[in-house]
């Protein structure tokens, strides 16, 4: 009997399980490791603090999302051995592989940032890239009388590289429906030099951030935070006041993978960015936010990588060569607040274009525009997520990204 491990029990890590307990033929058996039994909808997390989900809605057990015959085993992973092909969990037990799939995801690390959860995190300070911060957002929002909200992003990479900007789009909508609107100044505080990564997609954006009355602040990259002044600091020598602090706080990858020497400075796993094999270890492969790839860490990139890697895995396998197949794909909807959205698509060598997706000159969806159908798209998907993407079945995309449908 062959061992397949896969480490990471979300987006990521589900979607192969299931895609691998149909493909591998038998005599291998699966093991999926992680550290509790709460599967979380991540895309669902920026909705929560506005009131538009609830956390039933985004949150269901792992365990009803793998398919009979994969083994699910609940841990805290605390050193992977790739020489002996083995993984150790804190409780003592060890899990011998003959491939390891590694889907660990980022963590935030905002006591990494000085002063950050300081006497204020969560009074005047907050984050909402998890289940808990993102419910203490809410409450915080509930009662807010106004002032200045600052959103600040630390530094990148981070997970879901336009949730912030949706964040501050949404606050605009929650605010002005709420009829406070004036009492609250908005600022967008990036290290970025633009809005966003990407020429094109940062001019659009940026414009939409200036129509809707919110300061973008360039270049600030995150030294220090006082949560008892309320004040910021950049290592540029800039500051900012706040009367509520919405921080993307600094990631890192798997705190196993550092410990374990496979990681690089952060803790993200090198990986190639076609095969998506790891570069130093042959039966390592991985997937999603746990890798160093230069492309955006959402659930799209995880749903077109796994496209890739199952053919990879069973060509490894096999003892055939892995094909070069990923070229970067990312797409990801925007929200912009009062029922619309913007999508964006691109990848490595492709930045986001203006166009229809997925159906050239049809649609229904609106590359780089804001429209109403974008927006029910977004929502529409939370449906598709739990009962087909992480199910690992067939989606109608390409995982190759296509110039079909759009212009420069």
């Amino acid at each position: 009997m062959k061992s397949l491990v896969i480490l990471g029990a979300g987006t990521a890590g589900t979607m192969m399980a299931n895609k691998l307990a149909r493909a591998l033929p038998s005599g291998w058996k699966i093991t999926v490791v992680d550290r509790d039994d709460h599967h979380v909808y991540q895309p669902g997390l920026l909705l929560l603090p506005f009131g538009m989900y609830r956390e039933a809605d985004i949150v269901r057990p792992r365990n009803i999302l793998l398919p009979p015959g994969v083994d699910l085993v609940f841990g805290e992973v605390e050193h992977i051995d790739p020489t002996d092909n083995r993984v150790a969990l804190k409780d003592g037990e060890t899990l011998d592989y003959d491939v390891l799939i590694v889907a660990t995801g980022t963590r935030i690390a905002p006591e990494a940032t000085p002063g950050l959860t300081g006497p204020g995190w969560g009074k005047n300070a907050f984050e909402f890239y998890t289940l808990e911060g993102a419910s203490a957002l809410g409450r915080r929002l509930a009662d807010w009388e106004g002032g200045r909200l600052v959103l600040n992003v630390a530094e990148m990479p981070i997970k879901c590289p336009v949730a912030p900007l949706e964040f501050v789009f949404l606050a605009d909508a929650f605010f002005t429906e709420k009829g406070m609107r004036d009492k609250v100044e908005i600022v967008f505080a990036t290290p970025l030099d633009a809005a966003f990564t990407k020429p094109k997609a940062a001019a659009a954006l940026g414009e939409l951030l200036k129509s809707k009355n919110i300061h973008l602040e360039t270049d600030f990259v995150l030294e220090s935070v006082d949560t008892e002044a309320r004040t910021m600091s950049a290592y540029g020598g800039q500051e900012l006041s706040y009367d509520l602090l919405v921080s993307i706080p600094l990631h890192f990858g798997s705190a196993a993978i550092q410990a374990s020497g496979m990681g690089d400075e952060a803790g993200f796993l090198p990986t190639d960015k076609h095969t998506l094999q790891s570069r130093d270890h042959e039966n390592v492969f991985a997937l999603g936010d746990a890798t160093n790839l230069p492309t955006s860490k959402a659930g799209s990139v995880a749903h077109f990588q796994a496209e890739v890697l199952i053919d990879n895995v069973l060509r490894f396998a096999e003892g055939r060569p892995l094909r070069p197949d990923f070229d970067g794909h990312a797409n990801c909807f925007i929200e912009t607040g009062h029922g619309k959205a913007v999508l964006i698509d691109f990848n490595y060598t492709t930045e986001p274009l203006p166009g229809k997706f997925p159906l050239p000159g049809l649609g229904p969806f609106t590359l780089l525009g804001e429209s109403h159908v974008n927006h029910w798209g977004k929502l529409g998907f939370r449906w598709v997520y739990w009962h087909l993407l992480v199910k690992g079945e067939e989606l109608p995309l390409d995982h190759r990204m296509a110039m079909a449908g759009k212009w420069s």
